[in-house]
Formats: C-alpha cells, sequence, structure tokens
C-alpha cells in the first residue's frame, strides 16, 4: 500500500459522513506505520474499542470503510477461528465479526454487512508472517503471493458487499 496521510484517510471514509470522518480517531502510529507490508490500513478506534476502520486502494482510489465490532458474538477460548479475510487461524477471540454500513441509503436505513476478520485488522501482517498469532506457526501450501492475493480477492468481495445492497444468490456486485 502506498503511504496516505491524515487528510486522505479522513477523505476516503464511503460509509458515514463527512463529519463523522472529520471526529475518527486514527491510528497513534500512522507515521510508523509499515507500508510495504499492508495490503489495507486497518486500526481499531483507540478511544472507541467497538469501532474500527479499513483504508484500501480500490480500483485506483482509496476507500475507507467505518466497521463497528459485534459484541453478540460469543467465542469459546478452547477452539480456534479462522479469519474470512486473511484465512489466519486464531485461538479464543482473534477472530471478530465487524460490520459495517452500507453505502448510501442502505447505510442510512441501518443496513449493514458482516465478516469475521482478525481482532487486531493486521491480516496483511499475518499473510506475510510479519506477525505471528497464538497458535504459532502456518500450516499452508499456498505461497506468500498467492497468500497475499486471497488477502485482496476476499477484501475485495467483502467490499462489493458493502457497496452494493443485493446479496441475492447470482446478483452482480460489479452492476
Amino acid at each position: 500500500m502506498i503511504p496516505v496521510g491524515e487528510k486522505e484517510i479522513r477523505g476516503s471514509f464511503v460509509n458515514c459522513s463527512k463529519g463523522e470522518a472529520r471526529r475518527i480517531n486514527l491510528p497513534r502510529n500512522l507515521l510508523e506505520t509499515p507500508w510495504a507490508d499492508l495490503d489495507f490500513l486497518g486500526w481499531l478506534d483507540p478511544g472507541a474499542p467497538d469501532r474500527g476502520y479499513l483504508v484500501v486502494e480500490r480500483r485506483g482510489e482509496l476507500v475507507g470503510v467505518t466497521l463497528r465490532l459485534s459484541r453478540e458474538v460469543r467465542r469459546s477460548y478452547a477452539k480456534s477461528t479462522v479469519c474470512s479475510i486473511c484465512v489466519t487461524p486464531h485461538a479464543g477471540t482473534g477472530i471478530s465479526l465487524f460490520v459495517a454500513p452500507r453505502v448510501g441509503a442502505a447505510g442510512r436505513q441501518g443496513n449493514t454487512v458482516g465478516t469475521y476478520m482478525c481482532a487486531d485488522l493486521a491480516c496483511s501482517l499475518y499473510v506475510r508472517d510479519v506477525k505471528k498469532t497464538e497458535l504459532g506457526v502456518r500450516f499452508e501450501t499456498l505461497g506468500n503471493e498467492e497468500r497475499i492475493m486471497r488477502v485482496v480477492v476476499n477484501l475485495e468481495s467483502f467490499l462489493d458487499k458493502v457497496f452494493h445492497g443485493d446479496l441475492s444468490p447470482g446478483a452482480d456486485p460489479a452492476a
């Protein structure tokens, strides 16, 4: 991912108002961000732990999405779960359900879409083995580039659902 600044990040959000985007708490360590290791910038709001944010380059544009952490999902500390974006296994509470308001009128009416993601939104770092999970070693035959491409494809699929309201079988997300 190319390095981006505060102004670009705040201007990128598509599923919240401009006022809400101005009030978003940006990552505290933005200047120390390992941009070369990121497919997207993801962070939890330090002032509101039930909120998260994603900023990604999508179709030549910077796109930001606000997320809410669903507290309704109960996770077992003894079982492992897998991220829907990077397919990294985590023990216990390492995966969370994040929901995003849809773009436009659907989102203003309260319609959301969700996905299970790494609770710290560090999918890019797990895929590159920069960060390790509690489970340690990854047991997978895919190479590094293939895992990175899978993150990009899975994130794009989630963003398609955020941008488009029709999730019925056979619906064309590009329409």
